[in-house]
């Protein structure tokens, strides 16, 4: 039911109760469900029920009254409404009711299911934030599906979204980084005579010493260019180089996940601008941290830590929730009223000092601030086999690795080889299961062609439509959001008008609940409505009325699965 529709039956109860509460102080609220029988109607309501013990009425007789004003006053939207049991209201909604959203997406286009909930409103996403030290791992592709596809269902809402990088490109794993690069280029090896201990091994640690010691230059989307010395013993140059080369990797990983950022922040700034030093006077002098053992701490038990927390160690440098705290305040001073970062699980233990951290400095900042999304690790399945290592790495599987495995052999026109498909499996799998559990990603199943292949069997059904389109050969701009769809009238049709008309009510869903994992399980729903209609039906049947009105369904249900699609950052084939 769309959602005009559902606010002018809300509506109509609020009038049919208007009299039965007068002057009684109750405020009833409405809530319209889904019978979990089909057979028991379109809606159901336990109005009758809630209002029955304050009103001091026998809930059916309270719900007779209140059908008995529905059915005076159904207009051309309700077909029937009846009671059941002790007082459940049980509605039919009217066959052209039904129909009308098919018009309504007809009309809307690219536009059906986005609302203006978030006009005017700046909001922050920060997602994937990987340490400059190697190629973006499975984890990180988790959080940029979830991050990208969250970002767009804020968008489709109407709010300003940013979304954001932060680079941990400061401390102990960059000075790791560049030893590892260092050794390389003097010629060590993994496990050789002074190799260092906390190194990285994977060969990307290889082809940068490589380019180093060949002076290349290299630049990171939004750095400037480095160019190496090609000095084995300058050990400041080759920080610079790896940075900026590890950076470039990343970006090119994440071109080749269709995830874009509009904005960098580098972990350094901090540092450099003084805006962790700025965050720690701040918080002394709000009188929120105290020194002991030569350490000085932060309160974080007055904001419901289970203890407090060390700042700055007693060798001077600061644990790493210090630079969080700094780098969150520079989120709200940005005008960031809403902030969602995406992490990994193991972040969870970082919430309460940060929040806490962001609480005493005094700036107004509100409490639960930032909203977090954590996600669960991610098992990589192939032939049959888990895989916990790629060569590149040294030590985890790659986005770049599931991307390329789950694009098999296919090729584009000019037979360069066409990562679409794997990239496509990659981002609907990783949002196909809520973030806090934890996701098997099967390499054999995304190569599937099977209804077994979630993205496969989603698209497939688009391509199904256009494939219908085509076999009828009109010209699509005729099918108006005026057409007749009355036609439209069999079990089968009605089901897959109802989830249609579904879509922007789950859209708003999966925002309340920062869940986009959602909007896959919604389209392989539509996807199962499409597949088993075209089973049961004929589409271009000999009948011009029903055919014109079956051919609507068809573009309007292949628009919902292009905007669906489009959400999540995965591809809409007209041929599979």
């Amino acid at each position: 039911m769309l959602a005009s529709q559902k606010q002018q039956i809300i509506d109509l109860f609020q009038r049919a109760l208007a009299p039965i509460v007068a002057d009684t102080g109750v405020q009833p609220t409405i809530v319209l469900e889904r019978p979990r029988d089909p057979a028991h109607g379109d809606i159901a309501c336990n109005i009758a029920m809630q209002l029955a013990k304050p009103l001091k009425k026998n809930p059916r007789e309270l719900a007779q009254a209140i059908v008995a004003y529905l059915l005076a006053n159904k207009g051309q939207l309700v077909e029937s409404a009846e009671i059941a049991g002790p007082g459940f209201i049980n509605l039919r909604v009217a066959a052209a009711a039904k129909q009308g959203v098919v018009n309504a997406i007809l009309r809307e286009g690219a536009q059906y299911g986005k609302g203006t909930a978030g006009a005017g409103k700046k909001v922050m996403v920060e997602f994937v934030s990987a340490n400059p030290t190697g190629p973006l791992h499975v984890g990180h592709g988790r959080q940029g599906a979830l991050g990208d596809a969250l970002s767009a269902l804020l968008e489709a809402q109407g709010y300003d979204v940013t979304r954001e990088f932060y680079y941990n490109d400061a401390g102990v794993q960059i000075g790791n980084l560049a030893l590892s690069v260092q050794a390389r280029a003097k010629g060590m090896k993994p496990g050789g005579a002074g190799w260092p201990e906390a190194a990285y091994n994977g060969d990307y640690i290889a082809d940068i010493a490589d380019d180093f010691l060949q002076k290349k230059t290299v630049a990171a989307r939004d750095g400037e260019p480095v160019t190496a010395s090609g000095d084995a013993d300058d050990l400041d140059s080759i920080r610079r180089f790896a940075v900026a080369y590890l950076r470039h990797e990343q970006d090119l990983d994440l071109q080749a996940f269709g995830v874009r950022f509009d904005n960098y922040y580098l972990e350094s700034s901090l540092y450099s601008e003084g805006k962790v030093a700025a965050a720690v006077e701040a918080l002394t002098k709000a009188g929120k941290t105290f020194e002991q053992d030569g350490a000085l701490w932060l309160r974080t038990t007055d904001y419901g830590d289970d203890k407090d927390r060390v700042m700055r160690k007693s060798d001077g440098t600061f644990t790493y929730f210090v630079p969080d705290v700094a780098y969150h305040i520079t989120k709200w001073q940005r005008g960031f009223g809403k902030v969602i970062n995406v992490q990994g699980s193991d972040h969870h233990g970082t919430i309460a000092r940060v929040r806490a951290g962001l609480q005493a400095v005094g700036l107004g900042i509100p409490q639960g601030y930032p909203d977090y999304v954590l996600h669960k690790m991610v098992t990589v399945m192939k032939n049959g086999e888990e895989v916990k290592i790629s060569k590149r790495a040294g030590s985890y599987v790659t986005v770049r690795d599931l991307i390329e495995w789950s694009a098999g052999d296919a090729a584009d026109a000019d037979g360069a080889r066409d990562l679409t498909r794997g990239r496509d499996a990659v981002r609907f799998f990783l949002i196909s299961r809520k973030a806090d559990t934890e996701f098997t990603f099967d390499v054999d199943l995304a190569l599937s062609q099977s209804d077994e292949n979630p993205v496969y069997y989603v698209q497939y059904a688009h391509a199904r439509i256009c494939s219908v389109l085509a076999q009828w050969g009109g010209d699509e701009a005729t099918l108006q959001p005026d057409v007749d769809v009355s036609p439209l009238a069999s079990p089968r049709e009605a089901a897959l008008l109802t989830r249609l008309a579904e879509y922007p009510e789950m859209l708003q869903k999966a925002l309340d609940e920062l869940g986009p994992h959602q909007v896959a399980f919604y389209l392989r729903d539509l996807a199962g409505e499409l597949h088993s209609y075209y089973n049961a039906e004929r589409v271009l049947v000999d009948d011009q009325a029903v055919r014109t009105a079956r051919l609507a369904l068809m573009l309007a249900t292949r628009q919902v699965l292009r905007n669906g699609l489009a959400l999540i950052g995965v591809s809409a084939p007209a041929r599979m």
